[in-house]
């Protein structure tokens, strides 16, 4: 599946989702906002509505030319990171975009919920929000709690306040000469 695209499911945290939007933008990204289900609105864990670009029930995945720089991308939160570990046809689209060679990343509690669904995930290093580390151990991935984290075409983040971090590692892998022009206009001095 080509392009970068960002999940949303009911319950999502507004700024792994939006602020990782806004830095991939920043790198002149071009992503997509993907509601999980059939509305073109998601409601965030605070309870704003967000529009989005698509819906995954209308979307017609084509996995050929898939490239490492093509990401799948699942932001935190709760229920959000339930409701996207439980959508099937989500966890399918996830498997077969890694299987064609794409990048797949999640932050929060998505990576434990979420990836921990993905076969190649036995010998990443991740990381995560605390308390989801075990879903990832138990499928042989190794836990470090660091800001963000790229382990082959497996991109996490630990949490809410580690968001720009964890955009910025994945411009880092697909845009990395714009990596330190957008880390610079942030204002982040360190990562």
């Amino acid at each position: 599946m080509k392009g970068v695209y960002i999940f949303l499911a009911d319950g999502f945290v507004d700024i792994e989702a939006l602020g990782t939007n806004d830095v991939l933008r920043r790198a002149g990204i071009r992503s997509e906002l993907v509601a999980a289900g059939e509305e073109p609105f998601v409601s965030s864990s605070h309870r704003i509505m967000v529009s989005v670009d698509d819906c995954l029930p209308f979307l017609q995945p084509d996995h050929s030319g898939t490239t490492a720089a093509d990401v799948l991308i699942f932001p935190g939160g709760m229920p959000g990171s339930k409701n996207l570990a439980s959508n099937k046809k989500l966890i399918k689209l996830m498997q077969d975009h890694y299987d064609a060679g794409g990048t797949v990343a999640a932050i929060c509690a998505a990576p434990g919920l979420v990836l921990s669904q993905l076969r190649g995930i036995e010998e990443a290093v991740v990381t995560c929000f605390d308390g989801f580390e075990k879903m990832l151990e138990d499928k042989g991935a190794t836990f470090v709690p660091k800001p963000a984290i790229t382990s082959g075409r497996i991109i996490t983040g630990r949490s809410a306040g580690h968001a720009l971090s964890f955009g910025l590692e994945i411009v880092k892998a697909i845009r990395p000469e714009k990596y330190e022009e957008v880390k610079h206009a942030l204002y982040l001095e360190t990562v």
